[in-house]
């Protein structure tokens, strides 16, 4: 079986990788671990050795060409299996010698073990911490055709849910992983190659079709045909023939993440015997950072599906694989074989008189009548068999058959009263994507805006529709509650609290944030000087930006300030993170929060956002709570939450007036922190230095303006 070649993750931003120099060609032989080719980033060059031992039998991307990470670069296997088209000449020795007609039957056999020729579709790395990815949603199904880089299959981590686009143009040939399937990153989750060539090596096996050919002396073939006969109830028994990996382009589960191992697949796009464009998306995959969609990495049809809904696969793991569908039925022609035998039986009268016992072999007269259905029938048990687990995914729901419906889809339908059975989507095959929702939600707004603005009726009271109903846990939820109990458990937490008076701070903003939002459109929010104020205080107590390890018994004080920012997004809480936030200014941080919230929101952030970070911010305040106790984010130490701003009457001590009351803008800080490492009073100092920071105010000099 081929070894696809990946271009590996090289470093924690990298995402892309130019080909330098390749060390071998087309029909060299190479080792384990033997340097194939010099691939350069702008961090790193570095040569990337060969996974297996074998023959280059393609090389995908030519020298200065780049590629992202994940792309297959190079095949490798045996030198017979460049040829593997061209095996069904083998069939002619067979029909030389008649005499072993009853072996014919034990000649299916090797077809089951025939692997997929064609590209491997790995789960790739979707975050620095992420080694595993669920299978959400196949977007493809076997038989279908897929562009380059469209997508393939939905992975949900732990941490993101994406897709995983196609390596390569084809046809999904084969799908190794079902939805809902775990995998670690690196399985291979589908094959994608061309479905033209595909069914030439399980063609091979139906060689036993010119046994019967051998009847060119009638008479006595046709009483011997019966014999035959009860073998063919023994090959049924080889009806696992259909089963035989098809040939074709594997498509698999892709590095989603730096971290991610595994993808469960959510939902199959397409099913057995659809057609599939480059880059069309084929397999909804959720992971526990990302859930996203893999496209097609070729144009063809969906031959097999290997991973069913809701099963998880690996890395790497072989989804579906893609090749020609006039050409997929042929793996199954393998099984067919057997119809010879009963046709032998009817022949003694038919074949002998035309001696088109030939016939079946070419496309020609009564024989071949026969021969055509058998060559169908296996297509009609191949499809069920590898697609069993997903098909009735594709057709359920309570929307139109047609349009398979995410979780995420439905939940967000819920939560803004969208009817999706009134919705046409956008998505491939009619299917309803999360933007429709959004978009009918916004129309609805639009449509209702005048009404909610005459005074006349009064605003109905919203009931939502999850009343009274059960839905399963999405994997993040799933992820969630795991990491918040397993946070539980392992800290000795507590939370801090200090009041702080942001009124210098308002001053500030109303001054500035109109010409502020002109020029680098975006608002400035009170986060950005909050979070200014948090990594300054941070670098002067670097206990609160640490980590413990207690089987090591140490503390690690990292040299960077990543700081995490809560997230609420339709999915449930997510958390990316701002690297190296310690040289940040305040402008820095209002464009780089709206530009991460934004994408998390919309699911676009990628899974290297999401990892990586050593302190914590949430803004429960945003939607009106005055303070809370949030729990740490593991394996950070600390997390801190900020709440609503409020007017309050204040005593203020002034040196001319003495204690005055006025009414000042204040907001409660929340440190919840591990104190296996860090002490109550290390806790209110880090506390009281950014209440000290943000009381003072002394920003404007950033914005040129005085303080």
């Amino acid at each position: 079986m081929s070894t696809s070649v990946t271009l590996p993750a090289l470093g924690e931003s990298v995402t892309e990788g130019t080909v330098s120099t390749w060390l071998k060609k087309v029909g060299d032989t190479v080792a384990v671990d033997e340097p194939l080719v010099e691939i350069s980033t702008d961090k790193v060059d570095t040569e990337v050795p060969s996974p297996v031992a074998g023959t280059v039998l393609e090389i995908r991307v030519q020298e200065d060409e780049t590629v992202e990470v994940g792309a297959i670069l190079a095949i490798i296997g045996e030198p017979g299996e460049a040829g593997a088209t061209a095996a069904p000449a083998a069939p002619a020795p067979v029909a030389e010698a008649p005499a072993p007609a009853p072996a014919a039957p034990a000649a299916p056999t090797p077809a089951p073990a025939a692997p997929a020729q064609g590209t491997q579709v790995t789960l790739p790395a979707l975050g620095e911490s992420v080694t595993e990815g669920t299978v959400s949603t196949w977007l493809k199904k076997v038989g279908d055709t897929v562009a380059v880089d469209e997508p393939l299959v939905e992975i949900s981590t732990d941490k993101v849910d994406t897709e995983v686009p196609s390596p390569v143009a084809g046809t999904v040939l084969e799908i190794r992983v079902a939805e809902d399937e775990t995998v670690e990153v690196g399985a291979i989750l589908a094959i994608i190659g061309d479905a033209n060539a595909a069914p030439a090596a399980p063609v091979a096996p139906a060689a036993p079709a010119p046994a019967p050919i051998a009847p060119a002396a009638p008479a006595p073939v046709a009483p011997a045909a019966p014999a035959p006969a009860p073998v063919a109830p023994a090959t049924p028994a080889a009806a696992p023939a259909p089963a035989a990996p098809a040939q074709g382009t594997q498509v698999t589960l892709p590095a989603l993440g730096e971290s991610v191992t595994e993808g469960t697949v959510s939902t199959w796009l397409k099913k057995v015997g659809d057609t599939v464009a480059v880059d069309e998306p084929l397999v909804e995959i959720s992971t526990d950072k990302v859930d996203t969609e893999v496209p097609s990495p070729v144009a063809g049809t969906v031959l097999e599906i290997r991973v069913a809904e809701d099963e998880t696969v690996e890395v790497g793991a072989i989804l579906a694989i893609i090749g020609d569908a006039n050409a997929a039925p042929a793996a199954p022609v393998a099984p067919a074989a057997p119809a010879p035998a009963p046709i032998a039986p009817a022949a003694p009268a038919p074949v002998a008189p035309a001696a088109p016992a030939p016939a079946p072999v070419a496309p020609a007269t009564p024989a071949a009548a026969p021969a055509a259905p058998a060559a169908q029938a296996p297509v009609a048990v191949h499809a069920p068999v590898s697609t069993s687990s997903v098909a009735p995914r594709a057709t359920g729901g309570d929307v139109a058959e047609a349009a398979y419906v995410t979780p995420l889809v439905r939940k967000l339908a819920a939560e803004h009263g969208v009817d999706l059975t009134a919705l046409t989507g956008t998505g491939v095959g009619g299917r309803i994507r999360k933007q429709d929702v959004l978009d009918a939600a916004e129309a609805a707004k639009a449509a209702t805006a005048p009404a909610a603005t005459a005074p006349v009726p009064a605003a109905a009271r919203e009931v939502s529709p999850l009343r009274g109903t059960t839905e399963k846990m999405s994997r993040i939820r799933q992820t969630i509650a795991r990491r918040m109990r397993d946070s539980k458990d392992v800290a000795a937490q507590l939370t801090a609290t200090v009041e702080v008076d942001l009124t210098l701070i308002s001053r500030l903003r109303a001054q500035v944030k109109g010409d502020f939002r002109a020029q680098h459109g975006v608002g400035l929010t009170y986060l950005a000087f909050i979070a200014k104020a948090t990594v300054e205080a941070l670098q002067q107590y670097p206990i609160v930006n640490a980590t413990v390890n207690m089987d090591d018994k140490t503390i690690t004080y990292p040299a960077n300030e990543n700081l995490g920012l809560a997230v609420d997004t339709p999915k449930g809480l997510m958390v990316p993170v701002l690297k190296n936030a310690g040289a940040f200014t305040v402008t820095d941080f209002a464009k780089a929060i709206a530009d991460l919230g934004s994408r998390t929101r919309e699911g676009k952030v990628s899974p290297n956002e999401l990892s990586g970070g050593t302190f914590t911010i949430t803004n429960y305040g945003s939607v009106g709570v005055l303070w809370d106790t949030p729990i740490i984010n593991q394996p950070e130490s600390a997390i801190m939450g900020t709440g609503v701003i409020v007017k309050r009457p204040v005593v203020l001590v002034d040196k001319h007036l003495g204690e005055t009351i006025a009414i000042r803008d204040m907001m409660y800080l929340n440190l919840s922190y591990d104190h296996r490492i860090i002490d109550g009073a290390d806790a209110g100092r880090f506390l009281v230095a950014i209440k000290d920071r943000l009381e003072d105010g002394d920003f404007g000099a950033e914005f040129g303006v005085e303080a």
